[in-house]
């Protein structure tokens, strides 16, 4: 998710570009910037995702530049979902592709309720080419997969949740 001084930066860049229109989706959030070139304002919506963890409070700003963008950052209403219950997380130890198989025409490694053991392989990180076994560090259950297979997953996200055994 972008934060409010890296969307003025982008609307900086923009204004002072000859770009006309720019599009960024990531994660979930959608962020589309169009030079105005009349009297009408462009609304750009950006829609973060909501961890059951964290509260995104709704917030609102708005940026006037010689295009007159406003910016306008509004919550995603999602369906609520049962709280999992979970004592560890594992989590992503590089910037790269989630796979959850180790290719398309296998089976995946685990799915919500299988029994992992601290050894088990639960999903491939690649990065530059390189393929990482990521392990599931503890002896669990898999109570939730918190990334899609192909999805670019960052540092540190979280990609599955465990309750341990």
């Amino acid at each position: 998710m972008l934060t409010i001084q890296e969307i003025n930066q982008l609307i900086e860049k923009l204004d002072q570009s000859t770009i006309e229109e720019f599009s960024y989706e990531a994660s979930g959030a959608k962020i589309k910037l169009k030079k105005n070139t009349g009297d009408s304002k462009t609304n750009v919506v950006s829609q973060p995702v909501v961890q059951p963890q964290e509260t995104i409070p709704q917030s609102k700003a708005e940026t006037t530049t010689k295009s007159e963008v406003t910016t306008e950052a509004t919550e995603t209403k999602e369906e609520p979902q049962p709280k999992a219950d979970y004592d560890h997380e594992i989590v992503s130890p590089m910037v790269g592709t989630f796979y959850s198989s180790p290719s398309p025409d296998k089976p995946v490694y685990v799915q919500v309720g299988d029994q992992v053991n601290e050894d088990s392989i639960v999903c491939i990180v690649e990065a530059m080419k390189l393929f990482n076994e990521i392990e599931a560090d503890v002896n669990g259950t898999i109570t939730e997969i918190l990334a899609e297979n192909g999805e670019l997953v960052e540092y540190g996200q979280p990609l599955f949740r465990i309750k341990k055994a």
